[in-house]
């Protein structure tokens, strides 16, 4: 279950949704919720040094990386071109050469 926003109005914790709209039993406003959802901040993605990355950016990687389920290593140093953020543990989406489509965890990688 997600947590339902304060209301805009008074702030009272105890908002409640009704067909697509957010009630205030306090004060009575009604706001619809596609609103509330759209004020949520988007997730930001950093790499080891705490720089903030993007779809498209070129980054490094930081360690060598096992491959799971091929005897094929990510060498240090390795250039991983026009990344792709995606929602997950591994949040990072990327094709690399002479490995193909890849998952990275942003953890293991640093921007160019």
């Amino acid at each position: 279950m997600t947590a339902l926003p304060n209301c805009p109005k008074c702030n009272s914790a105890y908002a409640y949704e009704d067909k697509g709209m957010l009630i205030c039993p306090e004060c009575a406003h009604e706001w619809f919720a596609v609103a509330a959802q759209a004020t949520e901040e988007k997730r930001v993605v950093k790499d080891a040094n705490g720089n903030v990355l993007q779809d498209g950016d070129t980054v490094s990687v930081t360690k060598d990386l096992k491959v799971k389920g091929s005897s094929l290593v990510v060498k240090v140093g390795t250039k991983v071109k026009n990344i792709r953020l995606v929602e997950g543990d591994h949040d990072i989406d990327c094709k690399i050469d002479g490995v193909g489509q890849m998952a990275l965890k942003s953890a293991f990688v640093k921007k160019v």
